[in-house]
């Protein structure tokens, strides 16, 4: 019975999918919604502009408020979204050293992005990586123009948003993109080495690639699409979490001693904050509050439910029982999955999106890495990696110009007839991230490794990171 009912629920999603009617771009009917949402993507402006403040009809009211929202969304999913969700998969011992990467990484990585980090994303021209126009946010704060003709405050503007809220929304990215990696060596990783390398990390290898995706740098002008992050955020952060946990080795005990989740409760409700704050991170990618938003959100939305169904059909079917844990997972790895085709792709074909994230992502996270025997504690190359990497793919297949016209009308997508050329540079621009992650990642550990050291100590690591990097318990057993 089991088996009919996981069975019949995929069925249904992937008939769904088949069944949804097409919609053509080019429909006189609706032209002006194609219009609405064929726009730009996560692109700084060419020109930025002076603007008075005072001179309200430049800047997009609506606009910069939706972005404002989605900035605080994607915060959200750092903490507490991700601090719940990795929290509750740890052994109870560990739980405050979790919580506090992540909190202490939105501090971190603000700081450098404020200083640092936003310019070399965002700045200049050239093909890898921006220069230091924004230093110490230069031309991003409101500033003063003391100009014989206009006197007043100036707002650099990208687009219909002030620069600031542009640097805002990136920023957040920049401290949930590490701290997903923490999962990999969860339990075992000295404090102060992962806060340098967490710094070197986000300026050797996040800020390139955003740079290159989304800033006309080289992955760019190769044609590549990434409308959220599934190169510049999963993929990277997948492939590092790998490279960390091969390097930094298996916890004590791993394969011999359960280690269970300490607390499914907080990684439920985490997985519900983090899909909650994922609507910023996907729909907030079209920088408007627009048609593209909306179907971004959509999109979204469709392939988390696909996975949370899917991922605990497979258990169900070959266990027995569908598992809290599947649910959650599976919801993940939608998530993670549609991330860089939500702008591309049409909420009916991000159902079947979902659901093969879910299944990759399953078989990943079981089957791959029993086989390969390495240690990442919470799967962060699992979900992440294998679900970006996925993602970035599945753009080339399902991309439709209905969503965004990327070639002048015609056909963009594998699936509408626009042949394999979305889907080769798709797979170059997937290459080319594997390989700048894994090798800067493996440079940096191994420098670290030979002089601040990787991992704490065996006693430390028995006792657990709660007590003896922090002094805390996060569980006070009273008489």
């Amino acid at each position: 019975m089991r088996h009919l009912i996981s069975l019949s629920i995929l069925s249904l999603l992937i008939l769904g999918t088949l069944l949804s009617p097409a919609v053509d771009a080019h429909d006189e009917n609706d032209g002006a919604n194609q219009a609405d949402i064929s726009v730009p993507i996560k692109t700084a402006a060419e020109d930025g502009q002076q603007l008075n403040s005072d001179d309200e009809g430049e800047i997009n009211t609506g606009d910069n408020a939706w972005i404002l929202v989605c900035s605080a969304l994607v915060l959200f999913m750092t903490a507490p979204g991700l601090a719940m969700f990795y929290g509750g998969l740890v052994r109870r011992k560990n739980i405050l050293g979790v919580l506090m990467q992540c909190i202490f990484l939105m501090g971190l990585m603000t700081v450098v992005w404020s200083l640092v980090g936003y310019s070399l994303c965002f700045g200049g021209d050239g093909p890898l990586i921006g220069n230091l126009d924004h230093l110490l946010m230069k031309d991003v704060q409101l500033g003063w123009n003391e100009g014989s003709n206009v006197a007043g405050a100036v707002v650099e503007m990208e687009g219909t948003i002030p620069r600031l809220t542009h640097m805002l929304f990136q920023g957040m990215f920049f401290i949930i993109t590490p701290a997903l990696i923490c999962g990999a060596f969860a339990e075992r990783m000295k404090f102060s080495t992962m806060a340098v390398f967490m710094v070197l990390w986000g300026i050797l290898v996040y800020c390139p690639l955003c740079h290159m995706f989304w800033d006309g740098g080289l992955l760019s002008s190769w044609g590549a699409q990434d409308f959220a992050g599934g190169a510049v955020v999963h993929i990277s952060s997948g492939c590092a979490a790998l490279v960390c946990a091969l390097m930094i080795g298996q916890r004590l005990g791993h394969g011999s001693d359960p280690m269970p989740p300490h607390n499914l409760t907080y990684t439920a409700i985490g997985t519900a904050m983090l899909w909650f704050g994922w609507f910023g991170f996907n729909a907030g990618s079209a920088l408007a509050a627009n048609g593209l938003a909306a179907s971004a959100f959509a999109a979204t939305h469709f392939s988390a439910a696909a996975g949370t169904l899917t991922w605990p059909c497979i258990e169900w079917y070959k266990d027995g029982k569908p598992t809290v844990l599947g649910a959650c997972s599976g919801a993940i790895a939608g998530l993670a999955c549609i991330t860089p085709a939500s702008g591309f792709v049409s909420p009916m074909s991000a159902l079947l999106v979902g659901i093969l994230a879910a299944t990759c992502c399953y078989f990943a996270c079981t089957t791959l890495k029993s086989k390969l025997g390495y240690d990442d504690s919470l799967d962060v190359f699992g979900i992440h990696g294998i679900g970006g990497m996925l993602g970035m793919l599945l753009t080339g297949v399902f991309a439709s110009r209905a969503v965004q016209n990327l070639n002048g009308g015609d056909p963009v997508g594998l699936i509408e007839g626009g042949g394999f050329e979305l889907l080769g540079i798709q797979l170059m621009a997937v290459l080319f991230t594997i390989v700048l992650t894994v090798v800067v990642t493996f440079i940096l550990l191994w420098i670290l490794e030979r002089t601040m050291g990787l991992r704490v100590s065996q006693d430390e690591e028995m006792e657990g990171l709660d007590l003896s990097l922090h002094g805390e318990e996060g569980y006070i057993n009273l008489p």
